[in-house]
């Protein structure tokens, strides 16, 4: 795997931890990979009943690693590795649970919407500027995230780029609880494996009724990454990318 992704076996969990505390968790092409990588292959292995998603103290993830969107923004392809992670977690066959402390940035956000379970602390904020880069939301989140929040809910985390705080987040059913930093990976695990001790395939049964059919999410997922790499390659894009650089 990455050294920037630790893939770790708890028992029944499979815990995916993002671990490039020096950027802030921020997610290279070789990250995306091996996550897709990990979500694949913990579907596929009987001994995993449920996947762990978890970041660093203080930040579970700045986003996107913009370097690898500006080398795209001058002339560079890329995308796939991103667009398999997404994939991978819209068709993840076992439960996913994810635990947030501090700044959740874009796909920092956008992955929790994938998730059955997302714990939080209470310095997490959670947002989304994709429009201020001149992007489009991506991960499904365009439509997913109208059905969990209500329109204008969405419509500002999305499109106006406000963040949510942690108890905001969950009064609007983003998350599930808000807990101590210090308590957040035990609560993560508590969750993760009392989902994981329980019938495999009744729980695989209520989790699909309950999640709905995933043809429209994976199709948007689709139309959102058109559109985004296309974005990436405009004028506005380029200049809010060098722009944001400049300031760094």
């Amino acid at each position: 795997m990455n050294d920037h992704v630790r893939i770790e076996r708890r028992g029944a969990l499979q815990v995916i931890r993002l671990n490039r505390p020096e950027k802030k968790n921020a997610i290279t092409r070789a990250m995306y990979a091996a996550m897709a990588a990990a979500l694949t292959a913990g579907d596929a292995d009987d001994g995993v009943r449920c996947h762990v998603i978890l970041g660093q103290r203080g930040a579970f993830s700045a986003g996107n690693d913009l370097a690898d969107f500006l080398a795209v923004a001058t002339g560079g392809e890329g995308g796939q590795e991103v667009y398999d992670f997404l994939l991978a977690l819209a068709k993840a066959a076992k439960p996913l649970v994810s635990g947030v402390d501090g700044i959740a940035v874009g796909i920092g956000t956008t992955m929790h919407m994938h998730c059955d379970l997302t714990l939080a602390t209470p310095a997490t904020v959670f947002s989304t500027p994709f429009v201020d880069l001149g992007l489009v939301p991506e991960a499904g989140s365009s439509l997913i995230a109208p059905m969990v929040l209500g329109h204008q809910r969405a419509f500002a985390l999305l499109a106006l780029g406000q963040g949510l705080v942690a108890e905001e987040a969950k009064a609007a059913g983003l998350i599930h609880a808000v807990v101590d930093p210090d308590a957040l990976d035990d609560a993560v695990y508590e969750l993760a494996e009392r989902l994981a001790a329980k019938p495999p395939e009744a729980l695989r049964i209520a989790r699909d009724l309950i999640r709905g059919p995933r043809e429209a999410i994976i199709a948007r997922i689709g139309e959102e990454a058109e559109h985004f790499r296309a974005r990436l390659k405009s004028d506005e894009a380029r200049t809010a990318f060098m722009a944001f650089m400049s300031r760094k």
